[in-house]
């Protein structure tokens, strides 16, 4: 049974993981946005395998980091659908481990932003949008989001299941 603190808690939980999506977003804008882009709050897309609260909080995160985007609304919404799909695949896989690491988990994000962004990066290149020119702005993305996630995410990931801050999570 949910009850008004589980609700309390759920919703404090979104809020300060958008929080820090955005604040990381921020603080590492360089490297955030563009073709080339490592955005380092991207390894918190490992949390939706520790609570489903990481789903709202990556999505409203990454549309108000998105707000500092150069591709604008496009990037608001097509960037904002894309974490929401990859957070949502990456909570239902979440049980599927290898050596206790999720990551299949991650593979959603990487593929995700890799097709979406890839596509959205490809749309508004100077010369127009061309096959190679999307092949190569998702490859970049794609590569981006795996160094992040798994360089970055699955440490995250090991350092927050050790310490059983997530432990009661399926009960939200």
């Amino acid at each position: 049974m949910k009850t008004k603190n589980n609700r309390t808690y759920y919703l404090v939980q979104s809020a300060l993981i958008a929080g820090i999506y955005v604040a990381v977003t921020f603080i590492c804008a360089p490297i955030s946005f563009g073709s080339v882009q490592f955005r380092i709050a991207e390894a918190l897309t490992v949390l939706p395998v520790l609570t489903p609260a990481a789903i709202p909080g990556l999505t409203v995160g990454c549309i108000i980091a998105n707000l500092n985007s150069p591709f604008g609304l496009i990037d608001i919404i097509c960037g904002s659908l894309t974490t929401l799909l990859a957070a949502i695949c990456s909570r239902l896989t979440r049980k599927i481990c290898f050596r206790n690491l999720p990551l299949l988990s991650l593979i959603f994000p990487v593929l995700f932003n890799g097709v979406i962004v890839g596509l959205e990066i490809a749309f508004f290149l100077p010369e127009g949008f061309s096959m190679l020119g999307f092949l190569s702005a998702g490859a970049s993305v794609a590569f981006g989001e795996i160094v992040v996630c798994y360089l970055a995410g699955l440490p995250l990931y090991s350092g927050l299941n050790k310490t059983g801050i997530f432990k009661n999570e399926e009960m939200i």
